[in-house]
């Protein structure tokens, strides 16, 4: 599943039917109006998100429609969700210290609207 939303076309292509069911001939216009893509690449493309399970497709006389599978999107979600505490506490970390050097950076600033003296930090990067 997550080697076939490693591609960007097709993460396009999921993006694509996040708002409900499309034509592949809808499909094929969306993704060509920002990348040189065939009809017959989408279409493989298509198949790679649908073997994976990310997408469905059903058949009305001869167009085909493709919507995002529910199914297989939990499952992903799913699976990321276990990192979810991995990512939070150094994000979190990176925020504080975001808002560290802000608040650093205000307090060295001069009260007359001048900018800070640059001189300690250029010596310190040269």
């Amino acid at each position: 599943m997550f080697e076939a939303l490693g591609d960007p076309v097709r993460r396009r292509l999921l993006e694509l039917l996040i708002p409900g069911e499309q034509p592949a001939g809808a499909l094929v216009t969306a993704l060509q109006a920002r990348v040189r893509l065939t009809q017959p690449a989408v279409s493989q493309h298509l198949r790679v998100l649908r073997e994976a399970g990310l997408v469905q497709v059903r058949a009305e006389g001869t167009r085909r429609l493709y919507a995002v599978d529910d199914t297989g999107t939990a499952a992903a979600r799913a699976w990321l969700a276990r990192f979810e505490d991995t990512f939070a506490q150094p994000l979190d970390a990176l925020a504080t210290e975001l808002a560290r050097g802000r608040r650093e950076r205000r307090r060295a600033a001069p009260r007359d609207g001048t900018a800070p003296d640059r001189t300690d930090h250029d010596e310190a990067a040269g």
